[in-house]
């Protein structure tokens, strides 16, 4: 299944993903693939829920432990692209191309 230029213009904003190679196109068509497998599934009379866990009446909550910290070097050797001690996470702050140049890698996949 084809994504359309528009539709990867919109999901790029939506959920601050770059997709601007054919790669990450290509692992976006696959995970359409993957979620489309859910319409297969017989969902009759089964009612919606606002959550897994919606049977239970109390949820508990654990004490927060920390147990590690001050490994900010190790976490920002994991960063594409960092400015100080911070992530740079696109579209906001790396300018993306133009739809018509998109246009082009979407042809080939």
């Amino acid at each position: 299944q084809k994504v359309s230029v528009e539709v990867l213009d919109h999901l790029e904003c939506l959920a601050l993903v770059d997709f601007r190679d054919s790669e990450g196109v290509e692992r976006l068509q696959k995970a359409i693939q993957f979620a489309d497998q859910l319409h297969e599934v017989n969902t009759d009379g089964v009612e919606p829920m606002d959550s897994v866990l919606e049977d239970r009446w109390c949820l508990y909550l654990r004490e927060d432990d920390v147990t590690e910290g001050n490994c900010t070097k190790e976490l920002l050797e994991n960063a594409r692209e960092k400015v100080e001690e911070y992530f740079v996470a696109p579209p906001g702050n790396i300018p993306l191309p133009k739809l018509e140049e998109r246009d082009t890698f979407l042809q080939g996949s």
